[in-house]
């Protein structure tokens, strides 16, 4: 029998805890192995019941969820989804929570999701934490690469998904670059460490995090405070211009278009894909068909698939492509399958992927 993956729920709300509790008893590999109402029961719950995840509510009485949260990383590291409200306060909370070392963010029940959308997502986070290195989040914890040599990849694709071709436009060279980055579960502090290591002139640059609508304007936020970089939101119809990263709203995809010599992205909605909206793979779709040999593709850590078969998608149409390793990865799932699929052109250390792509992006800027 499969080991089911104990959880421990961290909420003052008995609301909450119930809802989250009925939840995960849909899933036959959680277990609920107890519930607390404050950190100073979890704390006991924790030495007890040794769980493999905590949900961990933000706001509590006696001590908030951000203390609790360094506490835990400095004394009892553990795979932590935080659980807050979509307020401004609740999302700038959840972004330092992420900092802190927390795996995954969900949303409140009932603070703008219904439950039934909450059990969607809730059993796969908890799956993605465990699954998680959650104490190997810090570059520092990275091993180094021998010369800082990227690794080339030499996984064969399984299969090979139909892909639409681009349209001829992607195909022409431009001197306008397209810099695409898609990520899910700890990508948040692989996006950081990737932007803040690029120059403020970086060709235009977009990027799809997994993450629920509200947070994403919080993580732009935050991001633009630490980068050379403008990192903003996107809207509907912005320019894709040097010195600008464009981030997809939560709930909405994005896209490239093109016209002329000028990118812009569309917001949409639609369905989700791999579970997901935004999706990777919608925004490299789109790189591929209309920016083609004038992008580079980057693949961060995540679980699932989203995203692979548009990396191949931009390979095929002559983009270059790179994929965070195995050993610097929270979840080695997203860049696993664009490997696996023959997707990435380069198989990379999170400490040297800025380099890595400032390198593709010479290269493209030489034969433009």
């Amino acid at each position: 029998m499969t080991k089911k993956i104990k959880v421990l729920i961290v909420d003052d709300s008995a609301v909450v805890r119930q809802v989250l509790s009925s939840e995960l008893a849909k899933a036959h590999d959680i277990e609920v192995v107890g519930t607390a109402i404050d950190p100073y029961v979890a704390r006991d719950k924790i030495v007890a019941l040794q769980p493999d995840v905590i949900t961990l509510d933000m706001e509590m009485p006696r001590m908030d969820g951000l203390t609790f949260l360094a506490k835990l990383m400095q004394y009892h590291p553990l795979p932590v989804i935080v659980v807050s409200s979509l307020t401004a306060a609740g999302s700038e909370s959840a972004m330092r929570a992420l900092e802190l070392g927390a795996v995954d963010v969900m949303c409140k029940p009932g603070s703008a999701y219904s439950v039934a959308d909450l059990s969607e997502t809730l059993a796969d986070k908890i799956r993605a934490a465990a699954a998680s290195r959650y104490c190997r989040r810090s570059v520092a914890h990275v091993a180094p690469v021998a010369a800082g040599v990227a690794q080339p990849a030499s996984a064969s694709p399984a299969f090979t998904p139909t892909i639409a071709p681009p349209v001829a436009t992607g195909l022409r060279q431009t001197t306008h670059k397209i810099l695409a980055i898609g990520a899910s579960t700890g990508g948040t502090e692989a996006i950081r460490e990737v932007l803040t290591h690029l120059p403020a002139d970086t060709p235009g640059t977009v990027i799809v995090q997994h993450m629920p609508e509200h947070f994403t304007e919080a993580f732009a936020k935050r991001l633009n405070d630490l980068c050379a970089m403008e990192v903003r939101e996107a809207r509907h119809g912005d320019l894709v211009t040097p010195g600008v990263a464009l981030l997809a709203p939560g709930n909405h995809h994005m896209v490239l278009i093109r016209s002329g010599a000028r990118y812009s992205v569309e917001i949409r909605q639609g369905p989700p894909v791999h579970h997901q909206r935004p999706s990777v793979d919608v925004l490299f779709q789109s790189v591929a068909r209309h920016a083609g040999l004038n992008a580079v593709g980057v693949i961060l850590t995540g679980m699932g698939a989203d995203g692979a078969a548009g990396l191949l998608a931009m390979k095929n149409s002559g983009a270059l492509t790179l994929a965070q390793n195995e050993q610097s990865c929270v979840v080695f799932g997203m860049p696993k399958e664009a490997i696996r699929l023959g997707a990435a052109g380069q198989v990379v250390p999170l400490n040297r992927m800025a380099p890595a792509i400032l390198d593709c992006l010479a290269a493209k800027a030489k034969t433009a």
